[in-house]
This record gives C-alpha cells, sequence and structure tokens, in this order.
C-alpha cells in the first residue's frame, strides 16, 4: 500500500474533524479523504518547468457533515490559491460544451421571461455565458471575476456589458438585477454560507429577481469515486440536499434542482424569499442524506480499488513499450497526475485550448502539447480526462490518422 491508500485509510479511522460546518454550523464532522502535497492550483497558466515542479502545494482533507450532507476540504487555505488572469478554466474550445451551453442558456431564458433585462454573473470566469445571455435575450450584464480578460469579449453584445476584475461582495448587489447566475464559482468558495447569505443580503429587496447556481455533482463523485475531481481548488463540495439546505438557511426559496450533463453538474434555481415568509419545503431530490452516509462510509475502499486499477493500466501501457498521452490539461489531469502518484510515468498531456499551449503541469511539470504534435508521438493509450468528451477525442484523433486506445475517466 503506497502513501496515498495510508492515507485515505488513516483519514477513514478519524471519526470527528474540528470545527463546525461552515455550511450549516454543525458539529459532528468525520473525515474520510486526505491526499496529501498536491498543487494549490490546477488552472494557472506556469511558463516554465522549473516554476511548474516547484509549485507550491496543500492538502486535501475531506470532511463530511452528518447533520446536512455538506463535504468541504477542512485542510483548506485560502491565501495558497490564486485567481487572476493566469487562471485559464474555459471549456469554450469544445464543440461538446459549448452546445450544452448554449441549450442551458436557451432554457433559462424562455423559463424566466429574459429579454431585455439586467443580468448579474459572479465568477463569470471569460465571460461566455454572460455574453450568451446578453446576445440570445438582447439583455444587459454585468460579470464579476478576478481572472477576467475584457480582450477576449466579443460579439454584437459586448456594448451591453460590464466587465469587473474583482471578488464578489455585498457592495455589487447595488446593482438592479432581473438574473444573477454563478456558475462553477460556489465549489471554490470555503465559507458557503457566509458566502450564500452575502448573496441575498446584496439582492435586499428585490425578491422577484431569479437565482440560478451551478456546482459539480458530488453524489457522482462520491458512487463513481471520481478521484481526479477531487483537488485543492475545490473545497465544498455539494450533492442535492446540501446545496438546498445551504440556500434556504440563507434566505432563498428554492424552485428547482437538477443534475446533467451526464450527471457532473448540479445546478439550482430560486428566489429571494421575503423576510416575513417562511421556508418553502424541500424538494424530492434533496433526500439524499442516507445516500451520502453510505457513500462516505465505504469510500476509502473503494477509491483505493480505482486507484490501483488505474496504476495497473499505466504501468502495462509503458511495459509495452507504449506512450500515453492526457488529453485535458485542467484540474481533472492534475489530479489524476498527482493523487495517482504517475508524474514520472507520463509524458505528454495535450489539449485543445491554445491558451493553455506551452505552458506546463504543476508539480510534475509536464509541457502541455497541441493537439497538432500527437502524430509525431503516435500514443499507444489516449485518457480522456472526461467521458463527455470521447466522442469528440476520438473523432480529433481520427482526423489525423491515429487510432490509440482511448480510456476515459
Amino acid at each position: 500500500m503506497n502513501s496515498i491508500e495510508t492515507s485515505i485509510q488513516d483519514a477513514a479511522a478519524t471519526e470527528c474533524g474540528n470545527g463546525d460546518c461552515p455550511a450549516c454550523g454543525y458539529s459532528s464532522l468525520e473525515i474520510f479523504y486526505r491526499v496529501e502535497g498536491v498543487p494549490t492550483n490546477s488552472c494557472i497558466l506556469l511558463s516554465s518547468a522549473d516554476e511548474a515542479r516547484n509549485y507550491p502545494t496543500g492538502d486535501v482533507e475531506l470532511s463530511f457533515c452528518s447533520g446536512c450532507g455538506f463535504v468541504f476540504n477542512s485542510a483548506f487555505d485560502m491565501s495558497l490559491t490564486e485567481y487572476s488572469g493566469r487562471y485559464e478554466e474555459t471549456q469554450a474550445y469544445s464543440n461538446t460544451f459549448n452546445r450544452f451551453h448554449l441549450a442551458l442558456a436557451e432554457r433559462l431564458i424562455k423559463r424566466h421571461e429574459l429579454y431585455g433585462k439586467n443580468i448579474l454573473e459572479i465568477g463569470c470566469g471569460k465571460g461566455e455565458f454572460l455574453t450568451l445571455l446578453a446576445e440570445l435575450g438582447n439583455n444587459w450584464g454585468v460579470g464579476i471575476d478576478p481572472g477576467v480578460d475584457v480582450r477576449r469579449i466579443e460579439g454584437p453584445a459586448a456594448e451591453r456589458l460590464t466587465f469587473i476584475a474583482d471578488l464578489y461582495s455585498e457592495a455589487y448587489g447595488a446593482h438592479p438585477v432581473d438574473f444573477l447566475a454563478c456558475k462553477m464559482t460556489l465549489e471554490h468558495i470555503a465559507e458557503p454560507a457566509e458566502f450564500v447569505s452575502t448573496v441575498r443580503r446584496g439582492l435586499g429587496g428585490q425578491t422577484g429577481a431569479r437565482v440560478f447556481f451551478q456546482v459539480p455533482e458530488t453524489l457522482r463523485i462520491l458512487s463513481e469515486c471520481a478521484f481526479e475531481d477531487i483537488y485543492y481548488e475545490h473545497c465544498a463540495y455539494f450533492s442535492p440536499g446540501s446545496l438546498g439546505r445551504l440556500f434556504r438557511r440563507a434566505g432563498f426559496d428554492v424552485t428547482d434542482i437538477a443534475i446533467e450533463y451526464a450527471d457532473q453538474y448540479l445546478t439550482l434555481e430560486a428566489c429571494p424569499r421575503p423576510d416575513d415568509a417562511l421556508p418553502s419545503a424541500p424538494l424530492p431530490i434533496e433526500d439524499d442524506l442516507d445516500v451520502l452516509r453510505h457513500s462516505v462510509a465505504t469510500f476509502p475502499n473503494r477509491v483505493c480499488e480505482k486507484l490501483t486499477y488505474w496504476r495497473a493500466i499505466i504501468s502495462e501501457t509503458i511495459a509495452d513499450d507504449k506512450s500515453i498521452v492526457l488529453w485535458g490539461s485542467g484540474s481533472k489531469a492534475v489530479s489524476f497526475l498527482t493523487t495517482l502518484g504517475v508524474g514520472d510515468m507520463i509524458e505528454y498531456v495535450t489539449d485543445i485550448n491554445p491558451n493553455r499551449h506551452n505552458h506546463f503541469m504543476p508539480v510534475t511539470g509536464q509541457r502541455i502539447i497541441p493537439p497538432t504534435e500527437l502524430p509525431q508521438i503516435d500514443p499507444g493509450l489516449v485518457i480522456c480526462m472526461n467521458r463527455i468528451y470521447e466522442t469528440e477525442i476520438g473523432e480529433e484523433l481520427s482526423r489525423m490518422g491515429l487510432s490509440p486506445r482511448i480510456l476515459s475517466l
């Protein structure tokens, strides 16, 4: 058993974590998964192999709150993370993702009649989703994100958009808001109850506003032992129940919770609850505490089996003198390499995002190569970092005249 499996087993033996749950304040916490020495950022653009190999590390120590179902990294230190112009997280170079994004924007515009409205997006990234909402519904928008790059904002709606390179605070609630979106951001927030309450206070008396949040779906991560989806920036992990309970405590009425994008994303829609109103009843999908408790209890043994499986695949491929390429250089790849401890065994990482080309993977140091270099490598195995892109990746490999074995996480 290597050091990672030992850490997981040690974590499983820890009955209670320290402190209170940052989602509900409950104090009965159980540590069930621990990985030490992981990069504290997965999407930062690093310009040299030396910088990458010496990148700061921290620990992941997943704790489970049996009161509300929230899972979080109790070893997280916000001061070790960086969100800036160097943060390159966009998925907008994938046709598969863009189809999903377009359909999501069209659905929200139709459902909430977002035509000529004021939209605020917290954690807008590179602005693609806010731009879609503005273009499709002739809306006005404000996007807030410390890593936004206005030079990349294009299209006919650009003049109706304002971008603020900052973290969200209650001060930005002064903007008139008909619709507030926050996608793939809450999982980066170490104090989610405080954050969601801040969002509610920012909306003030705008009880007609509609709120949309999207986060990774934790039931899938736990049931599939998706260790690649556990990394330092993601300090908060939500199930339908823990997310719904969080928003009701913060003063929202939850109107819809759904699981989509091949069960990878959890979405929530809500509206600010008037101060004198009683909370709405939970939705049926929120009844998940028993499932969570079972998944947490069995996670340590199951994840060790999955790590053993992937190490065997990698070792067998190398023994056959075949090259391995990871397709996708973002957070999943970083977690795959560092959690498995195979950074020295896998030489190649590629990505379709040209902004990531010729930068380097944190800690393990691989240069991120453009897919056009793959014919010279002629890989024997391509590991897709996200199974939803396997068809798209397979088609691209075929266009290059390559036919490697393809496996997906």
